[in-house]
């Protein structure tokens, strides 16, 4: 079965813990002690007599001791399809944690409280999800059943965020008037809500065509060169790593960069079998035609579809740091298993991640703020853009004095 990662956003209280509960509960990921715990704990009771919130309340209790959490994550599984659940919060002081969450994601559950309608929250997890170019967002229109399952409430709220849609440029939007607490449309269609005859929540997750890796642009990078240099392999050379995007096959014409050195795959092996062709995400060793130097960090492509390569380059980042970001200041680039020194060569301008108006030219840059760089270091980038290939088209910045993470980098 393939797998499906999607990120659940939402305010405080629109019901997101609730919904991860319903989703883990209904479609029986939850093992028997941790139902009984789950009973014996439950004050806010639904028709099953337990709380689903609580499944996620453990993340709160370790956010008030002080503890940071950046993602959690939850996993289930249904007889059509496995789920990853980015469980990251939503509030604007972790917009870094959102953007960790959205990057590795599909889908984006937006989750808005049928009383409040679209609100900034709304908007600027929205904004974040335009930013990721995210190819499908869910709009759960939760607690209904608080507005008596009103569909002129939920057709309200759709034409809002089809406003919000428009704005930022959303084109795969799908609309679920649901009630988490009481499992209307999540698993099961809901007899209160007769007018909706779209399908479950659930069932459309089921049902959402994943975009195939193998249709973007042939990447692969370097970890290790395999130099056994041993009797029974004495001229074994092969380049061991990963098939980042798309696939090779044997006899392809690949160009090494940032070298720009040329030659052709004549052998591909995995776990050691010889294989004629390999695909996105497999690990692999590809062995070349020509003796030539490559090194860890080295990117075989294809002649025909070459990415961007360049001394200079423009990002948007995220800021990750607690120590500001300022013109001219240097840091490690580590892109995959390739890393080089970069110097901030322009601060462009700071977007607002509430209106995406760009403040130009910002003195400094701080924790959770985006900003528009351009980068210059001395050997050259290797890249495409974000919106085309987000494997190769992102980054981060080290700092390094502490070694820290500091910059998550989306190139554009």
């Amino acid at each position: 079965m393939d797998i499906l990662r999607f990120i659940t956003a939402g305010s405080v209280d629109d019901g997101k813990s609730t919904l991860i509960g319903r989703l883990l509960y209904d479609s029986k990921s939850i093992l028997v002690d941790q139902l009984e715990a789950l009973e014996a704990q439950s004050k806010n009771k639904n028709a099953q007599g337990i709380d689903l919130a609580i499944l996620t309340d453990g993340l709160r209790a370790e956010r008030e001791q002080g503890i940071t959490i950046d993602v959690a994550y939850r996993y289930f599984a249904t007889p059509v399809r496995k789920f990853i659940i980015a469980d990251a919060p939503g509030h604007v002081q972790y917009t870094r944690n959102m953007i960790t969450g959205a990057s590795n994601s599909e889908v984006m559950v937006v989750l808005i409280d049928a009383r409040q309608g679209v609100i900034e929250q709304t908007k600027r997890h929205s904004i974040i999800a335009s930013l990721l170019n995210m190819k499908h967002i869910v709009v759960a229109v939760n607690k209904m059943d608080l507005v008596n399952y009103e569909q002129s409430v939920f057709d309200s709220i759709v034409q809002q965020y089809k406003t919000v849609a428009s704005q930022l440029g959303l084109s795969q939007v799908s609309y679920f008037p649901i009630s988490a607490f009481h499992g209307d449309n999540i698993v099961e269609t809901s007899d209160s809500m007769e007018w909706y005859k779209g399908p479950t929540l659930l069932g459309f997750l089921e049902s959402i065509e994943l975009s195939s890796a193998d249709s973007t642009q042939p990447r692969f990078q370097v970890q290790y060169v395999l130099r056994p240099q041993t009797k029974e392999y004495h001229d074994y050379r092969g380049y061991a790593g990963q098939i980042l995007s798309g696939h090779f096959e044997k006899g392809d014409r690949v160009q090494v960069l940032p070298s720009g050195m040329t030659s052709a795959i004549t052998a591909i092996e995995i776990h050691g079998e010889s294989v004629e062709k390999v695909h996105s995400g497999q690990p692999a060793v590809l062995h070349l035609a020509d003796d030539i130097d490559i090194s860890r960090g080295d990117f075989f492509v294809k002649e025909d579809q070459l990415p961007r390569t360049d001394k200079q380059a423009n990002a948007l980042v995220c800021w990750l740091g607690n120590k500001p970001l300022t013109k001219g200041a240097k840091y490690l680039l580590q892109q995959k298993s390739r890393m080089i020194k970069v110097a901030v060569h322009e601060v462009d301008y700071l977007l607002d991640v509430n209106t995406l108006e760009r403040k130009p030219q910002p003195q400094s840059v701080h924790l959770n703020e985006i900003v528009h760089l351009r980068l210059k270091a001395a050997q050259e980038f290797v890249y495409d853009n974000f919106s085309d290939n987000p494997t190769t088209g992102s980054a981060i910045l080290i700092d390094e004095t502490s070694n820290s993470t500091v910059g998550a980098v989306m190139f554009i």
